[in-house]
């Protein structure tokens, strides 16, 4: 079977509590059907900077913090 996206009013609720977007790639492969949440958003530059990030501190404090340890280590 090929891939296939689906809208996800498509799916029982029990499936679709677990699911957060709005449409979803169905995938079958040796008797296994796949459910991966589907997005048209095409990635932007700007999303994947900062990419490893846990949001909680910004680039530039980042660089500051490391100016002042590499200042402090002299």
């Amino acid at each position: 079977m090929a891939e296939m996206i689906l809208d996800i009013q498509t799916i029982p609720e029990v499936i679709l509590s677990k699911i957060s977007t709005k449409k979803v790639k169905v995938y079958e492969e040796n008797g296994t059907i796949t459910l991966t949440p589907y997005s048209d958003e095409k990635p932007r530059f700007d999303h994947l900077v900062g990419m490893f990030s846990d949001g909680k501190i910004s680039i530039d404090d980042f660089l500051a913090e490391k100016q002042i340890e590499k200042e402090l280590e002299n």
